[in-house]
């Protein structure tokens, strides 16, 4: 008489699929962290627009820091925020019905009305002018 003992075995997909679902929750836990980031910069992009009559922008990639986005408003003013990826600001933008541009440049770039404060650090950081103290 032949007895087989009991053996176990191993399903190698078994192993994989918890590995991918930890990976998987990982990426949706991810996605939610940026959707709020791109939510609460939404947030911030709207009341600028808001307090200038609207606005336009530019996204610029800043390598591993993210992007930073320009905004001008309607009466010059200008400001900008910086996202931690380029996707996120992107994502932002939209939310915030934000009209963007290509290039910091022509028309969207002769919006921008800078003051006194502008010109003097510009000019005491560029070519020895007065010290921003």
């Amino acid at each position: 008489m032949l007895v087989m003992a009991d053996t176990q075995q191993s399903d190698p997909k078994a192993g994989q699929t918890s590995e991918q679902t930890s990976e998987q929750r990982a990426a949706q836990k991810a996605g939610r962290k940026a959707d709020r980031k791109a939510a609460k910069l939404a947030k911030r992009i709207s009341g600028f627009a808001a307090a200038h009559g609207g606005a336009e922008g530019q996204i610029a990639y800043l390598g591993q820091r993210g992007a930073r986005i320009v905004l001008v408003g309607e009466d010059g003013g200008w400001g900008d925020l910086v996202a931690h990826s380029y996707p996120v600001a992107q994502k932002a933008a939209e939310r915030a019905g934000l009209t963007l541009h290509d290039d910091f440049d022509g028309e969207f770039a002769a919006k921008v009305r800078t003051g006194r404060y502008e010109w003097t650090r510009m000019a005491g950081i560029q070519v020895g002018g007065p010290a921003n103290g």
